[in-house]
């Protein structure tokens, strides 16, 4: 049954980054704060800021003001981009090379620090250096079966160690000394720092494009096989139930409690509390779903959306009034982390009465006389 939890609404449209070029499209993204980058197949990088605008009724829409464009001087589509923002750094991959960008004008750094041979990279958020001043940058390096670890300050960059791995890597995420891989026909967890590793669950990559993305403190998710969305920790087990996707997962992120994930027709929303399937959103052409700092952004080659999420005392109300308590009560509880202390108890309390209420009605009295309590 669904829930609405997320509504779609549309930041940048095609006119304000192509006009009427229609060979332009979207590569990648990125979101810092209201800085949003937008890297092209015709090797440009777009710089917009997003304004967050609410009207009286409380709809919520995006006004997004092109700041500047900058060519990258090759013929090569800009594949990746992550921002460093404690550097006011933005890391540009584009035909096998990272370039450091300043994050204002998109000028290159003027010692032309770069790394070079990465096919895909990552950053590390749960850092290990204590470096204020530095990012830690895990790259799937060009040559075979290797993974190279960087440190990237503001104006250099510095090797830090090179681990072979049994496969072929084609996609990494990092917690701290912790890398989670989707090798050529399986998952493992590799220590970069010991050297041990952990098989999770094997994989094809060749079939379908593999999932991983760090979701919290030493905690992965990943696509895994038979349309599961799976949770794995750094000691290779699963803490929580996995979710039920379509077969041709593209993409997926973490909005709490709802992981939300993109396939070549719907966007998809299942809650970790109890993994049920809660809203699918009809969205073709989407290639792009990442979430920024809890902001969820969903991408077209024209165009890009934000899904906004309503918020969870909307949400745990219309449970109520379609009868659904169970359900309510499931969500209330995962809303705790999300809500101040003393603000949780006082909503809490009145959950607990509104759904008594309801189970009153419906002739449950054990169940009612409970939720008074």
């Amino acid at each position: 049954m669904s829930v609405k939890a997320f509504k779609l609404v549309s930041a940048v449209e095609r006119e304000m980054l192509m006009g009427d070029k229609n060979y332009i499209n979207i590569e990648c993204i990125e979101c810092c704060g209201k800085n949003l980058y937008i890297g092209t197949n015709d090797c440009f990088i777009y710089h917009f800021l997003l304004d967050e605008k609410i009207s009286m009724a409380g709809k919520i829409t995006f006004a997004a003001t092109k700041q500047l464009h900058k060519y990258l001087g090759l013929k090569k589509p800009v594949s990746e981009l992550k921002a460093a923002s404690a550097l006011t750094r933005l890391l540009v991959l584009c035909d096998n090379t990272i370039t450091l960008v300043n994050m204002i004008n998109l000028e290159p750094v003027p010692t032309g620090a770069r790394i070079k041979g990465a096919v895909t990279f990552t950053l590390n958020e749960n850092p290990v250096s204590g470096d204020p001043f530095c990012v830690e940058v895990c790259i799937i390096s060009v040559k075979r079966r290797t993974i190279q670890m960087f440190m990237v300050f503001e104006d250099r960059v510095q090797i830090v160690k090179e681990v072979f791995t049994p496969e072929q890597p084609c996609a990494v995420a990092v917690d701290g000394y912790y890398l989670c891989l989707a090798l050529t026909t399986q998952y493992i967890i590799l220590n970069y720092n010991t050297g041990v590793s952990q098989d999770l669950f094997p994989y094809c990559s060749d079939e379908k494009r593999p999932i991983v993305k760090r979701i919290g403190r030493q905690e992965f998710l990943l696509a895994g096989p038979g349309g599961l969305g799976m949770f794995a920790t750094v000691d290779g087990i699963s803490q929580r139930a996995p979710v039920h996707w379509s077969e041709n997962v593209i993409g997926a992120a973490l909005c709490f409690p709802y992981v939300v994930a993109l396939d070549d027709e719907f966007i998809t929303v299942h809650s970790m509390l109890d993994q049920q399937q809660k809203q699918t959103l009809p969205f073709k052409e989407g290639h792009i779903l990442q979430d920024f700092e809890g902001k969820v952004i969903v991408a077209t080659n024209k165009g890009v959306y934000i899904l906004v999420p309503l918020p969870l005392e909307k949400q745990i109300q219309d449970l109520l009034a379609s009868h659904r308590v169970e359900e309510a009560l499931v969500l209330a509880k995962g809303a705790r982390r999300n809500i101040p202390k003393e603000k949780f108890q006082v909503m809490y309390k009145r959950i607990l009465q509104q759904a008594g209420f309801i189970q009153f009605a419906q002739l449950q009295f054990l169940e009612a006389k409970e939720l008074f309590r």
